[in-house]
């Protein structure tokens, strides 16, 4: 940890001293969010929230969530996962679990009433990410605990456009456009298309997608209206999680094997149509929005059981799963007085999931390589159909009592019904339940220095949601339908900008206390999901970016984390019940930390660093099996003309493969950093 905070001081006076020869520039000081479903500055929020540009995603050449949050404060993106080399599990607040976030992709959840499907996430032509710390529990319900993650297209038709041809390691490829078709002033329109070939050190591991994004819009009806259309083609060829022995990962495997059935994959298709309409009600700004999404997933994979060499010694499944997804929501923007502001509407999230799965055992020899496998023992079969509806009326209101004093709050009435039908090898089971309660929100901001460009606030919120338990896709998917989990944050912080608009920073400090948590067990070697009692987290966060000219900026985050049992008991043996009370969550470390900086002139040369640090952590919940703290970098360099640009990037360029994500599907396993990447690419700009 010194030694990875030295190096960022050393950056950072560099480029201080490179700087002092730079005539310096005014910097934009206005960051619009939709945080509340209207634009305003970061700075008048009652949150702690980060915005990542799109020209910054561009200059970094991030293309994966991992590398675009790679110096948001507290965020850690763990890539692949149980979803696939093209998912990733992020953690926020120390809680690194696939549904404990809210993916949101312009405007519309992505994952509708089940878990963010980030596999087909694609960051193309992105105009600026929103990550806002903690829950939503009134814009968007019961979807969300310790953060949302909002990403933002440039809007249909938006000016210029960008081509991009690379390669990279282990025969990665790809090739990406976008650009405007229309941009009249009563219709506007653009299209997105890339296609990607990305492949890992590990044996047999990578993914092909190709992907389509349809924008328009334009003025009817004394309105606005706006239609996109999405489509995604995924194939991925999963890779499998290693094996713990004890204390620490199996030494018995290598680290590249592969211990997947022949012909593993992970297959999706996924449509998604999204149209909305803008228009007044009364004097008021009126905003419907309605989306559809279907997926459909083959899938066929398997895990590790054991290092035995003798008979089977991996479980497998295949599945047939289809989901859609609707997404409505209707508000109205009211100024009561230009000094009141009320946002109200309604919204519903609907979820249809169909899943036919089959379990096997087979064998798998310890040297890895998917293509000797011995024939494959049918074991069970499952049909397990699910239903979600999720409703809810809001509202929330903003008083400016001051122009330096601003209160929000918000008040949410949900109401979910969910029901499962599941058949298998028991015979048919139903299971249906159904809760109706409030959520909400109080925030109040306060500015406590402003002099020209430079400004300080500190603000403080307390939230109350709640969330339908997660989805078991999984190959023996359970009928019972969990407990709702529960929780109540309270945030404290300061936030500014200081020296003419330099520099920017936020420090925040938090509290949630958390009931009935969702998390994997295995029950007869089959994976299972459980409620887990009560637990705590708490921490404090600190960014900052400075900004010497736009063309050279440096940032810095750290965070302190401490997530843990409050009361929960578990037998991981029959009849041995244990309590977990005072263990820290697993892959939860103290400290995380990441510092870059940014050179980035619109001609000739420009470069780019990143450090990443993440403190110890414990791979189980019994806090036995330690996992060391470790430190990733990663840079690019590219020479940019007036058309043109051609960069190289390095990825994990230390080689660290260390223990990342937890598997849900595989009992004690987990998956690793992928292995060191360089990229070439060439990119010309549309003007």
């Amino acid at each position: 940890m010194k030694r990875t905070l030295l190096m960022a001081v050393c950056a950072l006076a560099c480029a201080t001293a490179f700087a002092q020869t730079q005539q310096p520039q005014k910097i934009d000081e206005t960051i619009e969010v939709t945080a509340d479903k209207f634009a305003e500055d970061v700075l008048s929020v009652p949150a702690h929230v980060s915005v990542i540009s799109g020209d910054e995603l561009r200059a970094r050449n991030a293309t994966d969530l991992q590398s675009a949050l790679a110096l948001a404060a507290g965020v850690s993106i763990a890539p692949g996962g149980d979803g696939g080399p093209a998912g990733s599990v992020p953690e926020m607040w120390g809680l690194r679990e696939l549904d404990a976030f809210l993916l949101v992709v312009d405007g519309v959840p992505w994952g509708g009433a089940f878990n963010p499907d980030l596999p087909s996430l694609d960051l193309t032509d992105v105009d600026r990410i929103e990550v806002i710390r903690g829950s939503s529990p009134v814009m968007y319900g019961a979807t969300s605990f310790v953060g949302v993650i909002h990403v933002i297209h440039r809007e249909a038709g938006a000016a210029g456009g960008i081509a991009r041809l690379s390669g990279g390691s282990y025969g990665s490829t790809s090739a990406a456009m976008s650009m405007p078709l229309t941009q009249s002033a009563d219709f506007r329109s653009s299209i997105l298309v890339n296609a990607d070939r990305r492949k890992f050190r590990d044996d047999d591991t990578g993914f092909d997608r190709l992907h389509g994004l349809y924008r328009s819009a334009g003025k009817a009806a004394g309105g606005t209206w706006r239609l996109d259309a999405d489509a995604m083609w995924l194939q991925q060829e999963p890779g499998t999680p290693h094996l713990r022995e004890g204390r620490a990962l199996s030494t018995a495997t290598p680290v590249d094997a592969n211990y997947n059935p022949a012909n593993a994959h992970i297959d999706q298709n996924r449509f998604h149509l999204a149209g909305g309409f803008e228009s007044t009600l009364g004097a008021s700004p009126w905003t419907t929005t309605l989306a559809l999404s279907r997926s459909t997933f083959d899938i066929k994979r398997g895990f590790l059981t054991s290092v035995s060499e003798a008979g089977p010694n991996a479980f497998g499944f295949t599945q047939d799963r289809g989901v859609t997804d609707v997404y409505f929501d209707t508000h109205v923007v009211r100024a009561i007085s230009p000094a009141l502001r009320i946002v109200a509407g309604l919204d519903h999230l609907y979820g249809d999931g169909h899943a036919k799965s089959a379990t096997f055992d087979y064998f798998a020899p310890l040297s890895g390589g998917r293509g000797d496998r011995a024939s494959e023992e049918p074991a069970e079969e499952f049909d397990a159909r699910t239903k979600r509806n999720f409703s809810g009326a809001y509202a929330t209101t903003q008083w400016t009592v001051t122009p330096d004093l601003r209160f929000d709050l918000g008040l949410r009435l949900n109401h979910t019904r969910e029901s499962r039908n599941n058949n298998g090898p028991d015979g048919p089971e139903k299971e249906s339940r159904s809760f109706t309660r409030f959520s909400g929100v109080a925030g109040v901001a306060y500015t406590i220095f402003e002099r020209a460009e430079d400004t300080a606030a500190v603000f403080a919120d307390y939230r109350n949601t709640f969330k339908p338990a997660a989805i078991d896709f999984g190959p023996e998917a359970e009928v019972e339908i969990l407990n709702p989990e529960t929780a109540q944050s309270y945030e404290v912080g300061v936030k500014g900008r200081f020296d003419e608009g330099r520099l920017d920073w936020t420090a925040s400090v938090f509290l949630m206390n958390f009931r009935n948590l969702v998390t994997a067990a295995t029950v007869d070697n089959t994976p299972v999901l459980e409620n887990a009692g009560r637990e705590r987290f708490k921490g404090g966060e600190v960014e900052l970016e400075y900004a010497w000219q736009p063309s050279l900026r440096a940032q810095f985050g750290y965070s302190y984390h401490d997530a843990r049992f409050r009361d929960f008991t578990r037998e991981f043996e029959p009849g041995v019940p244990v309590q977990l009370a005072g263990k820290r969550l697993e892959l939860s470390p103290h400290d995380l930390a990441g510092a870059g900086i940014l050179y980035m002139p619109d001609r000739g040369f420009n470069a780019n660093a990143l450090l990443n640090y993440a403190g110890k952590s414990w791979l189980n919940k019994r806090n036995t099996a330690p996992n060391k703290s470790y430190t990733t970098w990663s840079a690019g360099i590219g020479y940019r003309m007036a058309k043109s640009e051609l960069r190289i990037d390095g990825r994990n360029l230390g080689n660290k493969r260390v223990p990342v994500a937890e598997s849900e599907l595989g009992d004690a396993q987990y998956y690793l950093m992928p292995a060191r990447s360089i990229e070439v690419s060439y990119r010309w700009f549309f003007r």
